[in-house]
């Protein structure tokens, strides 16, 4: 039986895999005009980080992660002997985490100085059940600001990734913002301990996962799925009745700018995101075409105050959000968005018979040096089946090579739209194509 991909993974075909090239483009040259740059991480690091990071009582770290020993150090596990904790790795589940530990690690933060605002594309794993838009090795774009707790960078980040859905097809009328504050270090454990109380009064009409949540992560519970938890956590303590003054303030404040730029949004209270590492904002983008209600999120982030620090950093404001390629493509095919067709070569050079290959392929170099896209025949096929290959690739022109055309030092030229032809000289021929 021939081997095939892993269950919840894909192909990326040459169309598709096109497309993620511009889709990732696209968003690197838009949030270029706020000011961030690429950043690249592994895509496996130290188990520790995600653990102190996202936090162990996350569904991520508790349930999701792809986990690897090194080297020998996996017999000493499989004997019960101990296993330091630096040779312990995890795929990453997310892009945060490594970012923050690589501007750490680096020293890209200065003191005093500018917030560094940096962007970053590329696979991410989870050892979930796949379903729609829902993949085990699924691609993310995301970006993260460090340095500065002004509320200004989470409406500008919100609003930034709003006008990157629309620069890639989506409405804004099959789009619905959601906006929320978890409050802070000095409020949110009082409203954790309500919550808490909440859970327990109720925990017999939750199910076994909020049960847990009540030690673990009370909030967590805010957003589960099964209906009969989320009509009893409707009734749920409200985080606004607990806020203090400053994260007050900051939420205002980033509700004006969002109403200053006539960003729409809906503020839901038991929106919490899925990792513990968020502080005051967080936010979600979710759409109204090609998937179910429960999974209908394309992008979303927040603010995580704490994070540096918690990883062993310098305490550190950030803010930061992620975007689902898998999700975005699923709704641009319900909106009837179709996968590019690979480019087309410029040029295909065609040969009447074998004498003038050598010819051919010297010619096709000469054009791809001066940064023509050049095709030629490999298979020794017939003039007839050349030009149906350059019809396949759909060529614009055709380089007609055969005795009569090499005596006299010319090569024909055929038009594919027009079928117009005409003969320039071979010293000429890269500059006529």
């Amino acid at each position: 039986m021939a081997i095939k991909r892993p269950e919840g993974t894909k192909d990326l075909l040459p169309a598709e895999a096109q497309f993620w090239s511009q889709f990732r483009q696209t968003a690197f040259d838009l949030f270029a005009r706020y000011g961030y740059v690429p950043l690249e991480t592994p895509v496996f690091e130290k188990t520790e980080l995600f653990v102190r990071g996202i936090g162990e009582a996350s569904d991520v770290v508790g349930k999701e992660m792809y986990n690897a020993i090194s080297g020998g150090n996996l017999a000493k596990l499989v004997a019960g002997e101990h296993v330091r904790s630096d040779s312990r790795f995890s795929l990453r589940p997310e892009g945060t985490a490594g970012v923050v530990r690589a501007i750490a690690q680096n020293g890209l933060l200065q003191e005093g100085g500018a917030p560094i605002k940096v962007a970053y594309a590329g696979p991410m794993f989870r050892a979930e059940r796949p379903q729609n838009g829902r993949q085990r090795q699924f691609n993310q774009v995301g970006i993260e600001c460090l340095g500065t707790d002004d509320p200004s960078v989470d409406a500008e980040g919100i609003i930034m990734l709003m006008r990157f859905f629309e620069a890639i097809g989506i409405p804004q009328d099959k789009m619905t913002l959601l906006v929320n504050t978890l409050g802070d270090e000095s409020c949110r454990p009082a409203y954790r301990e309500a919550l808490k109380n909440y859970i327990v009064d109720h925990s017999a009409e939750l199910c076994e996962d909020c049960q847990r949540r009540a030690e673990t992560n009370p909030l967590r519970a805010l957003d589960c799925k099964e209906e009969a938890c989320a009509h009893v956590m409707a009734g749920a303590p409200r985080i606004e009745d607990f806020l203090c003054d400053a994260c007050k303030e900051h939420y205002a404040q980033v509700k004006s700018y969002l109403d200053a730029a006539g960003m729409a949004y809906v503020e839901d209270q038991r929106l919490v995101r899925g990792l513990d590492y968020y502080t005051r904002t967080v936010f979600e983008v979710q759409v109204s075409v090609g998937m179910d209600n429960n999974q209908n999120a394309i992008g979303g982030g927040g603010r995580y105050d704490k994070l540096m620090a918690e990883i062993g950093g310098a305490d550190t404001p950030g803010f930061g959000f992620a975007l689902g390629y898998e999700r975005c493509r699923i709704a641009l095919e319900a909106l009837g968005m179709q996968m590019p067709d690979p480019p087309a070569p410029a040029l295909y050079i065609a040969c009447v018979d074998d004498g003038q290959r050598s010819l051919a392929f010297q010619l096709a170099q000469q054009c791809r040096d001066a940064g023509i896209a050049c095709e030629f025949d490999h298979q020794n096929r017939s003039l007839k089946a050349q030009f149906k290959q350059a019809d396949k690739l759909k060529a614009l022109q055709v380089a007609i090579l055969g005795p009569d055309e090499v005596a006299a030092g010319v090569v024909k030229l055929r038009d594919m739209a027009s079928h117009e032809e005409r003969e320039v000289s071979l010293g000429e021929f890269v500059t006529s194509v």
